[in-house]
């Protein structure tokens, strides 16, 4: 599965287990606060955020070189980028300052944490993996310069297709940070795929943007979407050089997370 749609909102499947497991979190210690001790309840959401502090802080600590030629990036925390260990040891850090005089209520804290985290795992192995979609076949479309099409022809080497339209908020915060990427890597094929379109729209807005772009395709009936099953925008989808879909990423994507997939999909290619 490579999102969930709730009404007009759509989720990526770690984004959406982020929230759940955070939900369950939060509940289960309301009942512990009405059951056990009232302090649960404002625990839990200091411990929510120190949580979420500590793993986006050691995901641009990790990646400071990128971080530190954009630094108000480490504030978008809407593109994803977390360090797992850093956020639990940062709440765990919390909870003992908290409950240092009354250890036992650690133990408590332990039940609700423990529930949260299998929710998470859940979620994220029901949706683990993208299925095997081969490249739309059978249909021509055409590039912005007017040329024919055809996606099959882009077999033979790594390819990171991006879905998009400019109307898309996330896609247009995106859209630089990707055409930069672009033009300075070897290690895979960005083409970027127009939604609904046409092409005086699309023109215009990379003029405005003062935007260049190699490979951007019209697709004005959506059927990219459809063929891998994706319900919004953007959608960005990194591809071996055999053709097949191996993940997908939706919603705005961050350079970090880019360039883990297209390492990935090259490091595929070099073990052939």
């Amino acid at each position: 599965m490579n999102a969930f749609a709730i009404g007009p909102l759509v989720f990526a499947p770690d984004r959406f287990a982020a929230i759940l497991a955070i939900a369950a979190f939060l509940f289960l210690n309301e009942i512990l606060a009405r059951k056990v001790d009232r302090r649960f309840s404002s625990w839990a959401w200091g411990a929510t955020i120190a949580f979420i502090i500590g793993a986006r802080a050691g995901h641009v600590i990790q990646h400071g070189g990128n971080f530190l030629a954009e630094p108000l990036r480490a504030l978008y925390i809407w593109q994803g980028g977390f360090m797992i260990e850093a956020g639990i040891a940062l709440a765990l850090a919390y909870t003992l300052l908290r409950f240092r005089r009354e250890l036992r209520l650690v133990l408590w804290a332990a039940l609700p944490a423990a529930a949260s985290a299998y929710v998470a795992f859940f979620i994220l192995q029901l949706t683990a993996g993208a299925p095997a979609t081969p490249l739309p076949s059978g249909d021509t479309f055409r590039t912005l310069s007017g040329t024919p099409f055809q996606p099959t022809t882009l077999k033979g080497e790594p390819i990171v297709i991006n879905l998009w339209a400019s109307w898309c908020p996330p896609c247009r915060r995106e859209m630089p940070m990707m055409a930069d990427v672009a033009a300075n890597t070897g290690d895979a094929q960005l083409v970027f795929v127009n939604q609904g379109e046409g092409v005086e729209a699309i023109r215009r807005y990379l003029e405005t943007e003062n935007l260049e772009l190699e490979h951007v395709v019209l697709d004005t009936l959506g059927e990219f979407g459809r063929h891998y099953g994706v319900p919004g925008l953007p959608a960005t989808f990194f591809i071996g050089s055999d053709g097949m879909l191996q993940s997908v990423h939706m919603g705005e994507i961050s350079r970090e997370t880019l360039a883990a997939g297209i390492h990935l999909i090259a490091k595929d290619e070099a073990a052939r």
